[in-house]
């Protein structure tokens, strides 16, 4: 059943879901916070690697929870603890500024780096010091719609479960499997040993992405390694990699920002991967 209203913001499952906006203590407790009917919704959907529901507790005002009824239900049956709150502990669980009335806490969900390996991907993102966790949310959400296959984020980017890496994933977070933590260089040697193609993607790379798919050569399984937002991929990434590849720049701006640049390249794959069908 619903637990009776929690009225003070100082109740003990208050404070534990509020700790969660920082990473020591979700490191701790292998717990992270999704906001909104969106995410919650995918959150209950979701089963980890034992089988065992990621929805481990959900906060809801009483007018979210009349107003989502389905996914209240869906989170009672699957044994996650509901609580109606008001909108004083909604404002202390909520890491945004305007709550929508509902919010999760989740079980860790990354995936183990071997694992991925192991099923032979076709389609990588791997995120090489990205720190910007709004852009490591937006590019996860890319890979996930371009039929990615699975996501890596190595030891030099933002954590994963950043309320604003979460938040711009947009439910992605729970369609895909992500490693996190892995060394680049480890990154790069897996996929390569699972024979993936690994394509770094920077603006003065020597080939361009359009001679790559006149070519042909983007049909088989590939990993593209994006770099920090502000100053790309160090030269050692870089040398890592078969080919170093530029979106071109057929206008005037100056540049693409990373997600951007995601998205087409990713779909450039995407699309270089379907079978051709005759007319």
């Amino acid at each position: 059943m619903v637990t009776p209203e929690l009225i003070s913001p100082r109740s003990p499952r208050v404070v534990a879901a509020r700790r969660l906006a920082k990473r020591n203590f979700r490191g701790k407790d292998r717990l992270f916070i999704a906001e909104g009917p969106q995410a919650v919704r995918e959150a209950v959907e979701h089963r980890g690697s034992t089988g065992e529901p990621t929805l481990v507790e959900l906060f809801t005002t009483v007018e979210a929870a009349e107003r989502y009824s389905a996914i209240i239900e869906a989170a009672l049956a699957s044994g996650a603890r509901v609580h109606h709150a008001s909108d004083a502990v909604l404002a202390e669980v909520s890491q945004t500024v305007t709550p929508q009335g509902l919010v999760g806490v989740c079980r860790f969900l990354d995936s183990p780096f071997e694992e991925i390996v192991a099923a032979r991907p076709k389609l990588v993102a791997v995120l090489a010091h990205v720190r910007d966790p709004g852009n490591a949310g937006t590019v996860l959400r890319c890979a996930d719609a371009a039929g990615a296959d699975a996501v890596v984020l190595t030891d030099a980017s933002v954590d994963l479960y950043n309320p604003k890496s979460v938040r711009a994933s947009v439910g992605s977070l729970f369609h895909l499997p992500v490693a996190v933590g892995v060394p680049v260089e480890q990154a790069v040697a897996g996929l390569k040993s699972a024979g993936v193609r690994i394509l770094a993607a920077d603006g003065a790379g020597e080939d361009d992405l359009d001679a790559e798919l006149d070519a042909g050569t983007m049909g088989g399984p590939t990993a593209w390694v994006f770099g920090n937002e502000a100053w790309g991929l160090p030269e050692e990434t870089r040398a890592l990699a078969d080919a170093v590849v530029r979106v071109p720049i057929h206008g005037k701006a100056e540049s693409l920002n990373l997600a951007t640049a995601a998205a087409v390249c990713l779909y450039a794959s995407a699309r270089a991967q379907r079978p051709r069908t005759s007319a």
